[in-house]
């Protein structure tokens, strides 16, 4: 059973800087991990994936804010977030897609439960 838990999420004020990490388990390996953020009465969007071959991609709105990167030994995926802005408050899932489990690839997302970021003005 393939297992997401996100950690580092918190309060900073803007300007400041998090580090949000998603530590998996349950499968050998993905083909892709990405980041989405809900905001308060907004819908799911997403703010950047990576892939297994280390190609990453971001959404504008945090685009030169925001660096993803995984150690893949330790099938765990970070989120660095500098320059926080107020409208980055969210909570913010881990997803993983094309993941290997008991040497099949399965085409499933599978989830974290979330990790809260709340940006102070």
């Amino acid at each position: 059973q393939v297992q997401l838990v996100e950690s580092g999420g918190g309060s900073v004020q803007a300007g400041g800087s998090l580090r949000l990490s998603c530590a998996g388990s349950g499968y050998t390996s993905c083909i892709a991990m990405a980041w989405y953020r809900q905001a308060p009465g907004k819908e799911r969007e997403f703010a950047s994936n990576i892939y297994n071959t280390g190609s990453t991609n971001y959404a504008d709105s945090v685009k030169g804010r925001f660096t993803i990167s995984q150690d893949s030994a330790k099938k765990t995926v970070y989120l660095q977030m500098n320059s926080l802005k107020p409208e980055d408050t969210a909570i913010y899932y881990c997803k993983a897609y094309g993941c290997q489990i008991d040497g099949t690839r399965r085409w499933n997302d599978y989830w974290g439960q979330g990790t809260q970021v709340t940006v102070s003005s």
